[in-house]
């Protein structure tokens, strides 16, 4: 059996960087990325046998662990009928049915193969309906690797240091309006500037790609007025909220709804899935009905569909488990602000229901310049000492932890312990 280290160097030789999406790299925080085997529950193992308690959860569509019974026999059941028609199935309707009623501002759906897809599609369709070309989006803020986006990105982007992508036109990026998250008073004088130009806002109405960073009372609702009273559409990029802060999204949680909403991770049930929804006079300009060319061979893939609608249908059926999960996420957060006060390490936690990030610097954190404050160093080695103890947490500072409904109250406190003696071996 190779080593982590020996799967490493081989993979360097066939893929760039050795990994196929670059935070995976652990460049952030040094030492060999695991390459891993299997997983279940809250817990993976990597190919040396080590088993670790899980808090990416493949970066958020984990939200009822890995591998659950009822999802892995519906990816099972759909395969055996085929893994690809490249044509419409029912389930495709039963998903998008599923997501208008839990998303009431979702008339119409259109499903894509990822959450970059999605977003693509949805502001290629705000310009077709607004007959405008700009985009506002806030620093900090990730919603792909969209050309038009990677502009002061967070994410990978942010970790490695270069928001502005190789590779991105300077034509492209002209048509982005760049602005701090949690500040309306930037966003007036942006439409004061260009309201006749901007055909959309596009937000994480909780960010999670700087660190979960929580928006201040009235940002959203005012960020959606001032769209609207210019003639713009209000999107917000749900794709790591979406069914995970509330069945009904951030959007519920907070009261606040768009024009265009973005979903993927969770609707997927751990398969590449995501999707775009909004009222039916926006959609409905999509083709074959309108102008707006939108179109995917594998789109509604229905093995992906399969695993999603299991997902979903256990979240709309079990509305208990976001109590449990808002528990859980209390639990871990209150534990970990606890031990890095004993161990006299400064740190901020944020938290939104299951997600969380601990951030090495006194908070708090509100946008992207507060959140560059952080002690990365200190943060790396926190990693590896968490690692260590067998605790696989994001690669990266700049990176929301998940909990699952699988994780127990015995498996946050076993964190809890570990990262008190983590937070000590920081200070080293």
């Amino acid at each position: 059996m190779a080593t982590n280290q020996e799967a490493f160097d081989e993979a360097k030789q066939f893929i760039p960087g050795g990994v196929n999406s670059p935070v995976r790299a652990f460049r952030a925080v040094g030492g060999t990325p695991l390459f891993f085997a299997s997983g279940f529950g809250c817990k993976v193992t990597d190919i040396e046998g080590h088993e670790h308690i899980d808090y990416v959860g493949s970066w958020g569509p984990h939200i009822l662990g890995h591998a659950p019974e009822k999802i892995v026999a519906a990816i099972t059941r759909a395969a055996r009928a085929s893994t690809s028609f490249g044509a419409p199935t029912v389930s495709e309707t039963a998903l998008a049915k599923a997501i208008t009623e839990d998303y009431p501002n979702c008339e119409r759906v259109r499903l894509t193969n990822s959450g970059t897809e999605a977003v693509m599609s949805a502001l290629r369709l705000a310009r077709g309906y607004t007959h405008r070309n700009k985009i506002v989006k806030f620093a900090g803020c990730y919603h792909g690797h969209v050309d038009s986006l990677l502009v002061a990105a967070g994410s990978g982007a942010l970790t490695f240091g270069s928001p502005d992508s190789g590779g991105v036109t300077p034509g492209v990026a002209a048509d982005t309006i760049v602005l701090p998250y949690n500040d309306v008073d930037s966003v007036e004088r942006a439409f004061a500037a260009h309201g006749n130009e901007i055909a959309a806002t596009i937000v994480e109405p909780v960010a999670g790609n700087m660190g979960v960073v929580l928006p201040t009372r009235g940002f959203l609702e005012s960020i959606a007025a001032i769209t609207r009273e210019n003639g713009g559409l209000f999107i917000m990029d749900e794709v790591m909220t979406g069914y995970r802060v509330a069945l009904g999204g951030a959007q519920q949680l907070l009261n606040v709804l768009p024009d265009l909403t973005v979903l993927g991770k969770i609707i997927g049930g751990g398969m590449p899935l995501a999707a775009f929804g909004g009222r039916a006079e926006i959609m409905d300009q999509l083709a074959p009905l309108g102008p707006v060319y939108q179109a995917g061979t594998l789109s509604g893939n229905p093995v992906a569909v399969a695993a999603g609608l299991a997902a979903l249908t256990q979240l709309r059926s079990h509305r208990e488990i976001y109590a449990r999960l808002e528990v859980l996420g209390a639990r871990l957060a209150v534990g970990l602000a606890e031990g890095a006060e004993r161990a006299g390490v400064p740190v901020y936690v944020a938290r939104c229901g299951s997600m969380i990030t601990v951030y090495f610097q006194h908070g708090p954190v509100r946008h992207l310049a507060d959140a560059k404050k952080s002690d990365t160093a200190r943060f790396s080695k926190f990693h590896a000492a968490m690692l260590k103890r067998g605790h696989y947490l994001p690669p990266s500072q700049f990176e929301a932890w998940f909990v699952s409904n699988a994780h127990t109250f015995a498996d946050i406190d076993k964190t809890v312990d570990a990262a008190r003696e983590a937070f000590a071996e920081s200070l080293s």
